[in-house]
């Protein structure tokens, strides 16, 4: 068997964009990654059509050859561009080789050590700007059975942050915690924002609402600054989704850097790469969660992974999501008393509607995160439950 073509499919997702990577054989079985970019899918496809003339004609059984060589003959090696290109790559060769041994994806990784992996919820604060938003908005996911809510608090703020801005934020932060009470995790997400001294005086603002993590404090340019923030802070301390390799990898645990490692797995080099990610977190007992706010293609190949590694704590997953995502795959996520259940599909078990996603074309997108436009995440009055097993249809 042998590649014949890869694919990239970009839509529109209203917050971002999603770029979709098929692989194609000569014997008629195909395989579906993910590998998006968002603002710079342009860059991103440009990349996939690059790679092609070393990936076509290759045994797509061979995953690791394929990556271990494609990386080594890229003169320029490493950042976000080159290494979501070969993830999604690497990604859709495992979802071709478990429809060749007609297996799910966890069982070629070496077995579930899980049936289901606890999750947090990201996008279900859509549009709240107030603390009474976000109280109101909180209670309303938790009521659902979510466990556990994420979400950044900051408003414009970077590098500094006022005085009235960081008091506003720990007014939001204290109001979700009195409307869901201390049996719900609480996840704050910086964007990697601060610098460390303001990073640091954020912690010891939030720190008595007893916070499970507190993701991305710094801007990832820096591990020493990142270390220094986990060094005064006593909330824990988690990164990595803009980490591009297993070598910025052994670089961030090496500064001992995070509390909880949060590799993203259509940039890190894929399901493979991620995996040996976990095992080096595993070596030094630091936890995984693996960044996921993306769409359904990495939500599926991260249940798959997830499900294989001792070390892995919780999953994200967007709550919510624009109605349109019902219609581009078959994805079937089933939720349960705060937990979501690992599928057994063959492959990473999803299946893709290529022409209702041309019915949702590329439109250019810029980041939101310094604009106070944040929780603007969904289309107005287009949020939908998407998964089975929570709150009905519309948001």
């Amino acid at each position: 068997m042998k590649i014949t073509d890869i694919k990239t499919y970009t839509m529109d997702a209203y917050r971002t964009n999603w770029t979709f990577i098929k692989v194609e054989t000569d014997e008629g079985l195909y395989g579906w990654g993910e590998a998006s970019l968002g603002t710079q899918e342009g860059a991103l496809c440009g990349c996939v059509e690059d790679l092609k003339r070393l990936i076509t004609g290759r045994n797509p059984l061979e995953i690791e050859k394929m990556r271990f060589e494609v990386y080594r003959d890229i003169y320029w090696k490493g950042g976000p561009v080159l290494m979501s290109a070969i993830s999604g790559i690497e990604m859709a060769m495992w979802d071709i080789s478990g429809k060749f041994y007609n297996a799910p994806v966890h069982a070629l990784l070496g077995g579930k050590v899980r049936d289901k992996v606890k999750m947090y919820a990201n996008a279900w604060f859509i549009d709240a700007k107030e603390p009474e938003d976000f109280a109101k908005c909180a209670k309303k996911t938790v009521d659902l059975g979510v466990k556990a809510l994420k979400w950044d608090p900051f408003g414009k703020s970077h590098m500094t942050i006022e005085n009235d801005v960081l008091s506003k934020a720990v007014d939001i932060v204290g109001a979700v915690r009195e409307a869901v009470g201390n049996g719900v995790d609480l996840l704050i997400e910086c964007h990697g924002r601060f610098n460390p001294y303001t990073a640091v005086k954020i912690s010891k603002a939030l720190e008595k609402f007893n916070i499970f993590l507190m993701e991305e404090p710094c801007p990832p340019d820096n591990f020493e600054a990142l270390a220094y923030v986990r060094s005064k802070s006593n909330i824990p301390i988690s990164g990595g989704e803009r980490v591009y390799s297993i070598y910025g990898f052994e670089d961030l645990f090496a500064k001992g850097a995070v509390d909880i490692a949060q590799p993203d797995i259509f940039h890190t080099g894929g399901i493979y790469e991620s995996k040996k990610v976990a095992a080096m977190a595993e070596a030094k007992h630091i936890p995984v969660s693996f960044h996921n706010p993306s769409g359904p293609i990495s939500n599926a190949a991260i249940l798959n992974l997830a499900a294989t590694v001792p070390n892995f704590i919780i999953h994200e997953i967007m709550l919510t999501d624009g109605a349109f995502r019902r219609d581009i795959t078959n994805e079937k996520i089933v939720f349960e008393d705060g937990y979501i259940l690992i599928p057994d599909k063959p492959g990473i078990g999803i299946e893709v509607n290529e022409e209702e996603i041309a019915k949702h074309p590329y439109v250019p997108r810029n980041l939101r995160h310094y604009t106070g436009n944040l929780t603007s995440i969904r289309k107005k009055g287009d949020a939908f439950f998407y998964f089975e097993g929570i709150g009905g249809e519309k948001k």
